[in-house]
């Protein structure tokens, strides 16, 4: 048997914690938060930065928002749902 018959095994799953992405953006967010504080605290006058840092914060709101929306859609079975959100 030659090495191209052979099929290559199939990498394992990964552990459920590192494939939930409910850290990573809940982490992002409050980040993007912290950094609105800092600049509300010690550069209030560079508006930029201000409206940089809450404009992160806010987009991951929604954008956590819809990734909920969207994993709650999967749970019910829901036809127009992204698959595969099931088990995060």
């Amino acid at each position: 048997m030659s090495e191209r018959d052979s099929t290559p095994p199939h990498p394992p799953a990964l552990p459920h914690r590192l494939a939930d992405p409910v850290p990573v953006v809940l982490g992002g967010t409050a980040l993007w938060f912290l950094g609105l504080l800092v600049v509300v605290i010690f550069d209030r006058e560079n508006s930029t930065l201000l409206w940089t840092t809450l404009s992160g914060g806010l987009l991951g709101i929604i954008g956590y928002g819809v990734f909920y929306w969207q994993r709650r859609a999967a749970r019910r079975g829901s036809r127009g749902a992204q698959q595969g959100l099931e088990d995060a």
